[in-house]
């Protein structure tokens, strides 16, 4: 019925499908079309390499039951996506009919991710489910691109068994920082990642600095802003994280993302501000020295007493190059269902294989008890984080902009200026935007 295809070597696994029952055409749900009008078409459907998507994946026999639309997922681990999704956009030919991509690489690619407006009001779907920053990340220029299936808030994770009480604000991690040297010198207090990796991860947590300090990455007319005095401020103090204090990982210059979490589940790091999903992984035998007793989380430090995160989504969009749009939308409807987000944060096994899985979208099952109850209580933790967030901007021009504020944030952790950087930074930016006639 339908075949997995997984670009890793060091993935694989056979789709195992339970029976669904079959539903009569007026009992169909999920907004589907009754008469399986689009029966035999066969998706093809990118994403990235993720336990909540083989979750997805294992039971969309489901789908298939209702609709006749047989599915084909190519996984893809996250550090090969955005070439393949740049790769699918330059080709034009429709290969992957509905993709999945990280939300800061949707506005360059906006010419070809089809606009669900429309659709959504004949289906009567609001993007109102969503908490208004992972809504936001899906759409551009007003529009709606496709719905953030995998989305994120920060959170600061800690080892509860080294540090008594978890920090509330940035001072109070520098001060657990110190006294963590003192009393526990072979663990770096803090796990950052301030690689330059072209992913630009080494903003994620700069940028809650920033926009705590009531700064911003843009002016209104899209002037760079983080050359502002409460800019720089913020900016330098995060940085004086790994230079001044050392608090920091000794490796976090080198460090990416990943690179930070295998330090915390080492048992090299107390501390690290990451994405919710890591939890699991976190406490994770098969990948982690740390027990589930040693594993807590809070909500990200406050920096002069505000707390403001960043959030990020990885959104699934049909392709206008698909010569299967309408099955597409079906299959949209139904996998962004709120009933299957639930489930697939609860059960703990589909078609036979374990999914671990706290990743939700919805609104409703970040505040479902028994979602919460599943996993610790972090969607709660998670909702109050998202009270409080924002995306990237979303312009075309973001990926260069963003590699130059990278750039800048990596060569300031070295020892370099952070000023006189961050004012080049803005200079080069500045240059890019006018090229494209954002700043006119």
């Amino acid at each position: 019925m339908k075949r997995r295809t997984l670009i890793t070597a060091a993935l694989t696994a056979a789709s195992v499908l339970a029976t669904p029952a079959i539903i009569s055409a007026e009992d169909i749900p999920y907004n589907l079309l009754p008469g399986k009008p689009y029966a035999g078409t066969k998706l093809n459907i990118l994403s990235v390499v993720t336990p909540q998507f083989d979750g997805l994946m294992l039971r969309d026999g489901e789908f298939t039951e209702l609709t006749g639309i047989e599915t084909e997922w190519t996984f893809i681990p996250f550090g090969s996506l955005q070439e393949k999704i740049n790769a699918e956009g330059i080709a034009a030919n429709g290969t992957f009919d509905v993709v999945n991509y990280l939300d800061s690489w949707g506005p360059p690619n906006a010419h070809w991710l089809m606009r669900i407006d429309d659709l959504m009001a004949r289906d009567g779907i609001s993007m109102d489910r969503y908490p208004a920053a992972f809504a936001r990340s899906a759409q551009f220029e007003g529009e709606t691109l496709g719905f953030p299936l995998r989305a994120h808030p920060q959170l600061l994770f800690y080892r509860k068994d080294l540090v008594a009480e978890p920090p509330s604000s940035w001072e109070e991690v520098i001060e657990i920082g110190k006294e963590l040297k003192v009393s526990h010198p072979d663990v770096a207090p803090l796990a950052l990642y301030y690689n330059n990796d072209g992913n630009r991860q080494n903003l994620f947590i700069w940028i809650n600095f920033l926009w705590a300090a009531g700064a911003d990455i843009f002016n209104d007319d899209w002037t760079p802003a983080w050359t502002a005095e409460e800019a720089l401020r913020a900016t330098e103090d995060y940085i004086a994280l790994h230079t001044v204090h050392r608090i920091t990982n000794p490796n976090s210059l080198a460090f990416v993302e990943q690179d930070a979490r295998q330090s915390f589940m080492q048992g090299n790091s107390a501390m690290i501000p990451v994405w919710w999903w890591a939890y699991s992984g976190f406490h994770n035998p098969e990948s982690s020295t740390l027990t589930k007793d040693q594993v807590a989380f809070t909500g990200m430090p406050a920096y002069n007493g505000t707390v403001k995160t960043y959030a990020i989504s990885m959104p699934f969009s049909i392709s206008e190059y698909s010569a299967n749009k309408d099955a597409a939308w079906e299959f949209l409807k139904w996998l962004s269902n709120p009933k299957l987000d639930r489930a697939n944060a609860i059960e703990r096994e589909v078609g036979g294989k374990a999914i671990v899985n706290n990743v939700v979208t919805h609104i409703s099952s970040l505040t479902d008890p028994e979602v919460n109850a599943a996993n610790d209580g972090i969607q709660a933790a998670a909702w109050n984080s998202l009270r409080e967030s924002d995306i990237m901007p979303q312009i075309p021009e973001w990926p260069e902009v963003g590699d130059i504020l990278s750039a800048a944030i990596a060569e300031a952790a070295a020892g370099g200026e952070t000023r006189k950087l961050m004012m080049d930074a803005a200079e080069r930016a500045e240059k890019v935007l006018r090229r494209a006639g954002r700043i006119q």
